[in-house]
């Protein structure tokens, strides 16, 4: 008897070893977000997107493994990066139909490449292959409203290991793409391509569509009693406290003061003014093209005043001949206002062609010399590869609570998560290694950041089972 059971067992354990397919990812596309767990979904686990117990594994040089065991007979299969909304395409950014694999029950392996993320597509149009839209409706908390965000990568943000600097524009719909902007693109991705070519040392880019209806109100912090504004705070503080931190978590950033730009026009122009104004810890460079500091009557320039100088900076002023003569008046008034608080004449340039318009042919031709002065200097070999500090998340896959190694001992911390399309789900405090109560939490991907008192913030990505 004790002979047939023994049988039985080496039995089972012979096929539990024999039957089994490992999956072998080769490559995944270059704009997958650094930190995203890839997960493989398929018949054998009820389509589940975000099964914990289906993570691929880091195997060396942007390859990934996985064991599955599924039954014997037709395996149909997918990837994503945690649910149905970041599911694999095809070469084109499309729909892929199903992956199958007749499977005798006997082990093999699979080699496999991943082409491209549905939602991080190229998007097509005049737009280069490096651009991609982030999503199409991320979550703006301080604004209780959802807006496109597009991205550029590097030409070789797949085939280095570098970190980059991070520049954050407005008007999202004119920077990349001729078919989305009503008057013509900036060709913000053909300039900086080009300039990468010549030894650039490559910048990602953050594109912000504008809000239509919204784009007065959000891009002005000061209320006109004819055409709106007043929301311009909450705004910079979406860009600043949700966007930004999803950035970072999710792509390889530089994302200290340094290394962080802002630059928008007429309008985008005035609220990047006040971003910098305001936020000289976060930001410490802003392209200012034909700005709209006439709908702010004297504000802009007295909240330069007030704010007055807490860094160094570089401003890159733009506005042209053809312009009405208030654009420039304004300007000087704005600039002259960072000279009498104390910032350098070689923290800002001022560039007036005398054939400027406010039109997007105007800012599509100076974007390259703006942005070459923005970052003059390049990036210091060590910066290249400092990543932003990281938590580790234990355990996970988390149940309903976890630890968080990385935070001080013995002080207090705020944490934060945040969905990944930013919706702000728990902020509170936690005190040394405290364990942090995670059981409201539905199951999916979210981004969790910590800090001590007004500190840094550091970051970390948590899966919930």
């Amino acid at each position: 008897m004790k002979k047939l059971v023994l049988s039985l067992l080496l039995g089972i354990l012979s096929l539990s070893i024999t039957a089994q397919i490992t999956l072998n990812v080769q490559t995944i596309p270059a704009n997958t977000p650094m930190g995203d767990p890839i997960y493989v979904v398929g018949n054998f686990n009820n389509w589940d997107p975000a099964d914990p117990n289906m993570v691929l594994t880091a195997a060396g040089n942007g390859s990934y493994t996985l064991v599955i065991y599924p039954d014997p007979g037709l395996v149909e299969f997918k990837f994503t990066r945690g649910n149905w909304d970041k599911v694999e395409g095809n070469a084109n950014g499309g729909y892929l139909p199903n992956r199958t694999f007749n499977y005798d029950g006997q082990a093999v392996s699979i080699d496999i490449h991943i082409l491209s993320w549905e939602d991080l597509s190229p998007v097509g149009g005049t737009a280069a292959d490096n651009v991609f839209i982030l999503d199409p409706n991320f979550y703006m908390p301080e604004l209780q409203r959802n807006r496109r965000i597009w991205i550029y990568l590097p030409p070789d943000y797949q085939s280095s290991n570098k970190f980059y600097p991070v520049m954050y524009m407005h008007d999202g719909q004119n920077l990349f793409d001729a078919s989305t902007s009503a008057f013509g693109e900036w060709e913000v991705d053909e300039s900086l391509n080009e300039l990468f070519a010549q030894g650039d040392y490559g910048c990602i880019v953050v594109g912000i569509d504008n809000g239509e209806s919204h784009r007065l109100d959000e891009y002005s912090p000061w209320i006109n009693p004819d055409y709106g504004g007043g929301e311009g705070e909450a705004y910079i503080n979406f860009v600043l406290n949700t966007l930004k931190p999803h950035i970072d978590s999710s792509f390889r950033t530089l994302p200290g003061r340094n290394t962080t730009a802002i630059m928008g026009s007429s309008m985008g122009g005035l609220i990047s003014m006040y971003a910098l104004a305001e936020h000289q810890d976060k930001i410490s460079k802003a392209g200012i093209f034909s700005p709209a500091f006439w709908f702010a009557g004297s504000a802009p320039a007295d909240h330069v005043t007030s704010s007055g100088k807490q860094a160094d900076v570089r401003v890159f002023f733009l506005a042209g001949g053809d312009e009405p003569a208030s654009v420039t008046t304004n300007l000087n008034t704005v600039a002259d206002a960072m000279l009498s608080v104390g910032f350098g004449t070689d923290e800002q340039f001022r560039q007036l062609p005398a054939d400027g318009e406010h039109s997007e042919w105007f800012w599509r031709r100076e974007f390259p010399a703006a942005y070459q002065w923005l970052f003059a200097g390049g990036i210091s070999k060590s910066k290249q590869a400092t990543p932003s500090a990281k938590l580790r998340i234990i355990p996970n896959p988390a149940g309903d609570w976890v630890q968080l190694a990385g935070l001080p001992a013995n002080k207090k911390s705020q944490v934060q998560i945040y969905t990944m399309d930013g919706k702000l789900m728990q902020d509170t405090t936690i005190y040394g290694n405290q364990a942090l109560n995670t059981s409201m939490l539905p199951p999916g991907q979210y981004s969790l950041r910590a800090r001590q008192g007004k500190g840094k913030w550091i970051q970390g990505r948590l899966v919930r089972k």
